[in-house]
């Protein structure tokens, strides 16, 4: 009986051998100097490449609301000395833009992010001065400041542009625009938040300049328009979603 008990038990133990001596050949020993290094975690996939890379376009459309007037912000480049008229405005840029991200993310860390071109047409009402609308065409650059995986991503941009604007000067009204020739510049910053990778909405506060670049002189004084306040936007992927390595 216990001969054949032996026998049975023989192919369960040559089984379980080799096993044991598997398991004891894969336990990690540690190395001669008593130091385990411990395997670093792999990074998490930034999805922020899928949002922010080279050649995406995007259809953007902003709207402002800008009551707060000031001097002109570059006063001291042309000598003058941050003087204002007694004449106010309000301006509400309405803006319809192309974006064009024109390279990849990079850059150290505090500075990482990428740049994207605007190409814009805009109409600006002004429900407070006596004109009454101003049509122009606006090209810009920003800078995309986007950090491993946030949704909110800073940015600062800025733009310049040519347009018309219903002059009132010519008509007798004192500290109004010279011309309807006009130029604007524009200068802003803000924060992104990114819903997806197709769509994503923005908010930020915007300075706005309007002047005849001094064309207008002797006959009419460049008074000028430079007022800021608040700037909101949304932003659409055009084209095919973008498939980013891991990195």
């Amino acid at each position: 009986m216990r001969t054949r008990r032996l026998i049975l038990l023989a192919p369960i133990l040559a089984c379980l051998f080799p096993a044991s001596r598997s398991i004891a050949q894969g336990a990690v020993s540690p190395p001669s100097d008593g130091i385990v290094e411990i395997p670093k975690p792999a990074l998490k996939p930034d999805f922020n490449r899928e949002i922010y890379y080279k050649n995406k376009l995007e259809f953007s459309f902003e709207s402002g609301w800008h009551p707060i007037n000031i001097p002109w912000v570059y006063d001291f480049l042309v000598g003058d000395s941050y003087n204002m008229t007694p004449l106010k405005y309000t301006l509400v840029p309405v803006i319809a833009s192309l974006r064009w991200q024109v390279n990849n993310i990079g850059g150290p860390w505090i500075l990482r992010g990428n740049f994207d071109f605007t190409f814009s047409g805009a109409v600006t009402l002004i429900p407070r001065g006596p004109e009454t609308r101003y049509f122009v065409f606006i090209y810009g650059i920003r800078r995309n400041f986007v950090h491993r995986n946030w949704r909110i991503v800073p940015y600062f941009d800025q733009r310049g542009g040519v347009g018309t604007i219903d002059a009132k000067e010519p008509l007798g009204v004192a500290f109004a625009q010279g011309q309807n020739l006009t130029f604007t510049y524009m200068m802003g910053a803000g924060a992104r938040y990114n819903f997806n990778p197709r769509c994503s909405v923005s908010a930020g506060i915007d300075y706005m300049h309007i002047s005849n670049g001094y064309l207008s002189e002797p006959k009419y004084t460049n008074y000028g328009i430079n007022v800021y306040g608040p700037i909101f936007g949304i932003d659409i992927r055009l084209g095919k979603p973008h498939r980013a390595d891991s990195q």
